[in-house]
Parts: C-alpha cells; sequence; structure tokens
C-alpha cells in the first residue's frame, strides 16, 4: 500500500515542485514505531533552504488535505536530502556523474560488495566507478545489482 502511496504523492507534489524550481529526490512514507512519516527530500540546483522547504510543505499539506489519499494520521515532513544525497533513480546516477559515490550491491562482484570511489560513468546500465584510494582500479556494477548508493563526502 505505501508503494502506491508514495505515486500518488509524486504525482501530486509534481507540480508543486516545478513551480518552486524544485525537483523530488525521493519519497518515503514509513511506520516508525506508532506513527507514520511521509518524507520528501527535495532539491534545487544551489541547493533547497529552509524557505523552499516550508513553502513545499504548505502547499503540499493543502492538497493532500483536498484529496486525502492517506486513511491514517502521519507525519509530514519535507527537506533536503542532505550532503550525502540518496541515488535511488537512474536520473540520479546521471546527475551523480564525476561525483564521489559509496555503493552497496545486492551480491558480491569481484568478492565485495561496498565500493567508494568517482562515478566516471552511468549508462542506465551500468555505473563505472574509479576506485577512491587507487585511481587504477576501476569498477563496472551493474545497475540491477545496486541495493543502496548515495553521494559521499570526502574530507580532505
Amino acid at each position: 500500500m505505501s508503494q502506491s502511496i508514495e505515486a500518488l504523492v509524486e504525482r501530486l507534489a509534481a507540480p508543486i515542485l516545478e513551480e518552486e524550481g524544485c525537483e523530488l529526490v525521493d519519497v518515503e512514507f514509513k511506520r516508525e514505531g506508532r506513527s507514520w512519516y511521509l518524507r520528501l527530500y527535495i532539491d534545487k540546483e544551489g541547493g533547497v533552504d529552509i524557505e523552499d522547504c516550508s513553502r513545499v510543505s504548505e502547499r503540499l499539506s493543502a492538497r493532500l488535505d483536498e484529496v486525502d489519499p492517506i486513511p491514517q494520521a502521519y507525519f509530514l515532513e519535507v527537506s533536503s536530502p542532505g550532503a550525502e544525497r540518496p541515488l535511488t533513480k537512474p536520473r540520479h546516477f546521471h546527475w551523480a556523474v564525476g561525483k564521489t559515490v559509496h555503493v552497496t550491491t545486492r551480491e558480491p562482484l569481484d568478492r565485495q560488495n561496498v565500493f567508494q570511489g568517482y562515478l566516471t560513468a552511468f549508462d542506465g546500465q551500468t555505473l563505472t566507478i574509479e576506485d577512491l584510494d587507487d585511481e587504477e582500479k576501476v569498477y563496472t556494477i551493474p545497475y540491477d545489482k545496486v541495493a543502496k548508493a548515495r553521494l559521499l563526502v570526502v574530507w580532505d
């Protein structure tokens, strides 16, 4: 059920985000303890600020009240995905080319399932990652083997 709620919220949020100049990074609808949370992670060129999140939250809340698609009580949270934003869709990987990433695979590839490095290419099917510590090592990871991925902040 939450998958269909997430898809519906994504559709309802799309025009609001477009008008606000933001993009939807991810939607989560999940139970934590006794409470349900509807979380939207948004971003835009140059990053989002508290005012962006507040405007989107107010407008989306009003729209959700009109449509009332969620039967249970929930908390709505709208925020930035953060510096180590998750990469959950193909468009996120295209955007992240040239950036440092942390990728975990569903099963080991070359006897490892955690990869950190520079995402040098993504063709829609395969990620190419240059190892963070050894630029001679290059990993090719099938997109369908990715369990989790996020940007990686590297402190010099």
